[in-house]
C-alpha cells in the first residue's frame, strides 16, 4: 500500500462541509459513473467432476441441508449435480452483486494527485481539491487495490458452495475495465451506505488546490483547516508553460496572505 493515498473533491457545500467535519462519505456505488462498477455479473467456470462431487460430500453432511435435497444429493448423476451447483453458484452471485449495490457504501481514492483527467472528472474540473491522507491510519487498514482487466472476471463455485469463501465475490466489486487504468485507484468499503466516517486529524496530511481555483474557495479551505489540522501541508496547483502537466507548489496560508496583499498574486 502507498504511504499516503489521495482524495478528489468539487468545491461544493457538501465537500466543505465533510471537510469541516473531517469526514469521508462512503456513498452507494449505484451511483458509480461506469455502468460495470460493481453491477456486473462474472462468468462462471464450469466445475470438474471432480469438483462437483467435492460440492455434494459437503451439502451431503450439511445438518442445514433438509431431508429432501440430501436425498437429491445423492441419486443424481455428476452431470445433473453440475447444473444444480451452476445455477446455484449463478444465484448466489445475483444475490451478493444486488446486496452489494443496494447496502454497501464505498469510499474512492487514488494514487495519484496530479492526473488531469481525474481533476476534471472528480475536482470540479479542476476548480476543486485533493485531500492527501496517511495511511498508518483508520479507515486505510482494509483499503483494496483496484484491478483492472480486458475481460469479465471467471469465477469458481466449488470454494464459494463448498466452503463459503466469498474472497472471488469481493474481488468483483475491485476490478474495472481497463480503461480506467489511470485512476490507479484504491477503494474502502462501509457496511453501510450514505455513511459518514471521520478520520483523526493526524491521517490529512495535505491538501492540494485545482489550477483553476478561485482565490476566494482557496483561503475557504484554508479558513477551515487552520484551526483543526495545524499539521496540514497546503500546495497550489499551476499549469505547466510547455507540457500538459499541472504543477503543484507549496505554499502556506500565512506567505498566501502575505503574497496577497503586496500585490503578488495572479
Amino acid at each position: 500500500m502507498p504511504s499516503c493515498l489521495y482524495k478528489y473533491e468539487p468545491f461544493t457545500q457538501q465537500s466543505l462541509e465533510n471537510l469541516k467535519a473531517q469526514s469521508i462519505y462512503f456513498g452507494s456505488p449505484s451511483g458509480f459513473n461506469d455502468p460495470y462498477d460493481c453491477a456486473f455479473l462474472p462468468h462462471i467456470r464450469t466445475p470438474s467432476d471432480a469438483e462437483v462431487e467435492s460440492i455434494r460430500e459437503v451439502y451431503l453432511h450439511d445438518p442445514a441441508t433438509p431431508e429432501l435435497a440430501q436425498k437429491q444429493f445423492e441419486v443424481s448423476s455428476t452431470e445433473q449435480l453440475r447444473e444444480i451447483f451452476l445455477r446455484e453458484g449463478r444465484s448466489v452471485l445475483d444475490h451478493a452483486v444486488q446486496e452489494f449495490l443496494t447496502k454497501r457504501g464505498v469510499s474512492c481514492f487514488s494514487e495519484r494527485n496530479d492526473d488531469l483527467l481525474m481533476w476534471s472528472h472528480y475536482g470540479g474540473r479542476h476548480k476543486g481539491f485533493c485531500l492527501e491522507f496517511d495511511t498508518s491510519h483508520t479507515p486505510f487498514e482494509k483499503i483494496m487495490k483496484v484491478k483492472y482487466s480486458q475481460t469479465l472476471p471467471v469465477v469458481d463455485i466449488a470454494p464459494l458452495l463448498a466452503s463459503d469463501n466469498y474472497e472471488q465475490v469481493l474481488e468483483l466489486f475491485t476490478t474495472k475495465a481497463e480503461a480506467w487504468r489511470y485512476e490507479c485507484e484504491w477503494r474502502a468499503v462501509h457496511a453501510e451506505a450514505g455513511t459518514l466516517y471521520t478520520y483523526s486529524a493526524e491521517s490529512l496530511t495535505g491538501v492540494y488546490f485545482g489550477s483553476e481555483i478561485s482565490d476566494q474557495a482557496l483561503e475557504i479551505v484554508c479558513l477551515i483547516l487552520q484551526g483543526q489540522n495545524e499539521g496540514v501541508r497546503f500546495w497550489r496547483g499551476r499549469r505547466n508553460p510547455t507540457i500538459f502537466k499541472v504543477d503543484f507548489e507549496p505554499f502556506t496560508y500565512t506567505s498566501y496572505l502575505r503574497a496577497k496583499s503586496m500585490g503578488l498574486r495572479d
